[in-house]
């Protein structure tokens, strides 16, 4: 199996004209990120011509709209409401035919006052027709950790689903950031689940999307103990010069990708 070692890059998809220039200079790989706005507004048309604007195809992921969303909802309005937008990111990925769709769990401990079956029963009656649907796309979903301070909930998750086209999109910031446990039992619990890579850093203050090595996280033991895995690997920083430092870092790492 070939290594996707050529990072992508996060860009969200009303960003991509303002920066196209230098998108086309460096042929970077991207991961668009469509919002409740953008999915509003896009159309055949908009896609067509954003394949057009990317003159050197190139590889493709999704992040799909999170902020309200609630995959795991109990109330049936609420997701409801999540799987009509969830449906509307596929549809644009059946245009644009990516590798691989991002979305949020959206557990929180406190909110489900520390219950997972609820959430888990609901987000498994979510998933499940989404990712029969993504399958046949083409593509995989990728669950990634936002306010999970532990992997238990994601990893029972992944186990209730089991499907190659459902795996875990490991967010190095946010597990920087928001954990109580190791990186170790992070990776022991999820490493055979995880496809994605979404790579930036922080001083564990705030969810800061700096560039990696402009933090505390442990970029060579993440590296290290998932060199077997055939993951997308995924830059997260914020600004254009914190792109270009943090995929000048990431060829430190070249050893783990060959």
């Amino acid at each position: 199996m070939i290594k996707m070692h050529e990072p992508h890059v996060h860009v969200p998809y009303e960003k991509i004209e303002e920066h196209v220039n230098l998108i086309n200079k460096h042929r970077l790989n991207l991961e668009i990120y469509f919002n409740s706005d953008s999915l509003d507004r896009i159309n055949r048309a908009s896609v067509s011509r954003l394949k057009n604007i990317l003159h050197y195809n190139p590889s493709l992921s999704i992040h799909a709209p999170f902020i309200d969303l609630s995959p795991g909802a109990i109330d049936f309005f609420a997701r409801d409401a999540t799987v009509r937008r969830f449906n509307q990111v596929l549809d644009i990925a059946e245009m644009l035919k990516p590798l691989s769709i991002v979305f949020h769990s959206g557990y929180e401990k406190w909110k489900y006052a520390l219950k997972i079956e609820p959430w888990l029963q609901k987000s498994i009656e979510t998933w499940k027709p989404l990712i029969k649907r993504a399958k046949h796309i083409g593509t995989k979903i990728a669950i990634e950790n936002i306010f999970e301070d532990e992997p238990s909930n994601l990893k029972i998750l992944m186990e209730n689903i089991s499907s190659e086209s459902f795996g875990i999109c490991f967010d190095a910031g946010h597990c920087n950031l928001f954990t109580r446990v190791s990186l170790h039992e992070w990776l022991d619990a999820l490493k055979p689940y995880i496809i994605e890579l979404h790579l930036h850093d922080n001083d564990k203050s705030a969810d800061q999307h700096r560039p990696m090595g402009d933090g505390s996280f442990d970029f060579e033991m993440l590296f290290s103990a998932l060199k077997d895995n055939n993951c997308i690997y995924t830059i997260e920083a914020h600004s254009p010069e914190d792109v270009l430092k943090s995929l000048n870092k990431f060829k430190e790492y070249h050893k783990y990708f060959i």
